[in-house]
């Protein structure tokens, strides 16, 4: 299928073949028939996409300053991979579209195949989106007229903030589409509307709405306007939808409101605000967000969690409901917007010239006979041919995020390995690293990866409450797994694995455990030898915070950041001591630790003896080593400092170790995949990856209990 995609690298607005998505739980899949080009936002990111560093640089301060402060921890070179290749990941366009549905997902009720809804999929042939962002079209309303639901709803949604009554008198600033939108539900809603833009055009067509019209050019002062119109009270209320870096826009709506008058932002300006304007009047500001109530919210978008309606009334599906039936009605009126109506592969006609395009609507129109192939053969893209023929090594990759992105595909680069497939959900990432990266196809079904005889191995970078039963899969389809730590997320997922594993020969299982094949840790492990005493181990691992509604601390998608990080040093505590771990127990930082934290202490015994001291902290300074390694014995200590040096004490004929940052990622691959090719002993025991697993659940059942817990053998 065809997508329309930005690249912040190039700046060019592409039509992209990729694969068709697959219906997924919670979601609808859409073939579309329109969508609208959003000129506004979409202008915005073209525009940024065609900047140079320096410019994006200048737009994005706070990202200057995390890149700085990268470049501190991790050194200039990682510093510079991170940031080019997220100049590298394109964006999908568009968020207005109007389609049928083809395939309804598991737990999704009220739509049926062959419905025309509205959603807020991007500009591509198919979409997958998930319930609460997808909404019926009545038969009354036609796909040229539905295709504004979403934008309308954005508008709607200032509406709501400001609170109008009848009869108040509201400005809106901006008659772009949002503005026109906008100031016709207003009139609707009762209320007299005043509408400023400096486009002649567009003031003429709102006055055909019956909005009183100002054009700054012509009429002069917009303030003194608007107190004639007032009787020198001033607006009621105030709905800036304009685009613009100037100041002047609030300043203007703060001098035009009325004592304790509203000004809402649903656009993007300069907000270097007035204190005596705002003071003096008693003025209340607020910016709205999107389409309403729910957005961003995962657990409403993705998950489906609706808010209760006597509550939260007006939600942004509500919202979008809302403005078909005013289509429906004819309250709202939609047709004299539309400037264009453009085929799909014209795309160029829109975009070519969107910086400079007086458009109000641009449609983009869908042809018809995408709806006629079988989606499942849409699904896998060749992309590559095979470079070299091997019978050992031929992978499947089921995940396309950052993972893949930054580590996997760059550390296996000079290996003799043969990608055959990329599979991920949107088909959109895989795709652009399967160009990149030589891999032959791309794919949004990943059963074609379990269901190829001639690819053996199997390597899982998906979200982590997904990896225990893409392991099973792989397991039970005979192939060697690799999966990116965690294993699994619940002792049952584990047993399962186990159980499914010891039940076969023709499968090996890893999990990537990479920072014990770091130069720095296979030197201490040398160092340690056979030390035939118990050693002491102290990590601590200065993890940096991530915000409380980031997926990893989701106990049920993400697993928290001890199971999905600190396991790495559970492993690595296993790997120097040479000892399994026999138990462990948590402490965590705060009164009322809950079941997740990640600002703890974990307490190690191993089964010979040896102890480790584990801390996971979120709360330190990014400035500071992420990562440092103690190890005690025999008059002897090794410190390992973020795998960049390592320094030996009383240590016999150890050198001090100097290297760039290297926690193990690319030795990882190559001992694997060797061992993919050439048999003998796996490169991480079965057991030793099964007891680091149970570990680090029990670690989170400790933390409960407040007591020391066994590991399970």
């Amino acid at each position: 299928m065809k997508q329309i995609i930005q690249s912040f690298k190039t700046g060019e607005t592409i039509l992209e073949e990729i694969p068709a998505p697959v219906s997924s739980r919670g979601n609808l899949l859409i073939r579309t028939t329109h969508s609208l080009v959003s000129l506004g936002t979409e202008r915005m990111l073209v525009e940024f996409g065609k900047a140079n560093l320096i410019q994006k640089a200048r737009q994005q301060p706070d990202k200057v300053k995390m890149v700085l402060d990268k470049i501190k921890a991790e050194g200039l070179i990682p510093t510079l991979e991170t940031v080019f290749s997220k100049l590298e990941q394109p964006l999908p366009l568009g968020y207005c579209n109007v389609g049928v549905v083809e395939e309804v997902g598991e737990g999704v009720s009220g739509f049926q195949i062959g419905d025309r809804v509205v959603s807020n999929g991007p500009h591509a042939e198919y979409v997958s989106v998930p319930k609460n962002l997808v909404a019926k079209i009545p038969a009354e309303v036609s796909n040229e007229e539905a295709v504004f639901t979403v934008i309308g709803s954005i508008g709607l949604q200032g509406i709501r903030l400001c609170n109008p009554s009848f009869g108040e008198t509201i400005v809106v600033t901006g008659l772009g589409l949002i503005g026109l939108l906008t100031a016709q539900m207003l009139i609707a809603n009762g209320c007299q509307v005043i509408g400023i833009d400096v486009d002649e055009s567009k003031c003429q067509l709102a006055a055909s709405f019956g909005i009183i019209a100002i054009n700054p050019k012509d009429s002069g002062d917009p303030v003194q306007t608007v107190m004639l119109h007032t009787d020198g009270i001033g607006a009621d209320g105030v709905i800036i939808t304009a685009s613009t870096k100037s100041n002047e826009v609030i300043s203007q709506a703060a001098k035009m409101s009325r004592k304790r008058g509203r000004i809402i932002l649903v656009g993007v300006i300069g907000l270097d605000i007035s204190r005596a304007d705002f003071y003096e009047k008693e003025l209340t500001f607020q910016v709205s967000c999107s389409y309403g109530p729910g957005r961003y919210d995962e657990d409403y978008e993705q998950k489906g969690m609706d808010y209760p309606l006597p509550f939260v009334r007006w939600t942004e599906k509500r919202n979008f409901e809302s403005i078909l039936f005013s289509l429906k009605t004819g309250k709202l009126k939609v047709k004299e917007l539309i400037t264009e109506q453009i085929p799909l592969e014209n795309f160029l006609e829109i975009y070519g010239q969107i910086g400079s395009s007086k458009s109000i609507a641009s449609i983009l129109l869908y042809p018809e006979k995408a709806g006629e192939k079988q989606l499942k053969s849409q699904r896998t893209l060749a992309v590559n041919t095979p470079k070299f023929p091997i019978s050992k090594g031929v992978m499947g990759i089921i995940g396309a995020g950052n993972f893949t992105k930054m580590t996997l595909l760059p550390a296996i680069k000079n290996l003799e390995v043969r990608t055959k497939y990329i599979a991920s959900s949107g088909g959109l990432s895989g795709t652009q690293l399967a160009k990149k990266h030589a891999i032959e196809n791309s794919t949004t079904d990943y059963n074609a990866i379990l269901q190829d005889k001639e690819v053996d191995t199997l390597v899982i970078t998906t979200r982590h409450n997904s990896h225990a039963q893409f392991v099973s899969e792989g397991i039970k389809s005979g192939k060697h797994v690799f999966v990116e730590k965690p294993l699994a997320l619940t002792l049952k997922e584990l047993d399962q694995i186990e159980k499914e594993f010891s039940e076969q020969s023709q499968s090996s299982l890893m999990v990537g455990f990479n920072r014990r094949f770091s130069p720095h840790t296979m030197a201490m492990k040398k160092a340690l030898g056979n030390a035939g005493t118990p050693i002491q181990l102290i990590a601590t691992m200065n993890a940096g915070f991530i915000p409380p509604n980031v997926w990893v601390h989701d106990m049920k998608v993400g697993g928290g950041r001890i199971i999905g990080e600190a396991c790495h040093y559970l492993d690595l505590a296993v790997f120097l001591t040479g000892s399994k771990i026999k138990a462990v127990c948590m402490n965590a930082m705060g009164l009322n630790p809950e079941e997740n934290t990640d600002n703890a202490t974990l307490l190690v015994k191993h089964e010979n003896g040896s102890n480790s001291v584990i801390n996971y902290f979120s709360n330190g300074s990014k400035a500071y080593s992420k990562e440092r390694l103690e190890v005690y014995w025999n008059e002897q200590t090794m410190i390992m400092d973020n795998y960049r040096e390592t320094s030996g004490f009383g240590v016999k004929g150890f050198k001090n170790l100097k290297t760039k940052l290297d926690k193990g990622h690319k030795n990882q691959f190559e001992t694997y995949f060797k061992f993919i090719q050439q048999g003998g002993q796996p490169p991480i025991p079965s057991d030793e990856l099964f007891n680091v697993s149970k570990a680090s659940l029990a670690a989170l059942r400790s933390l409960k209990t407040g007591q020391w817990e066994q590991v399970s053998e």
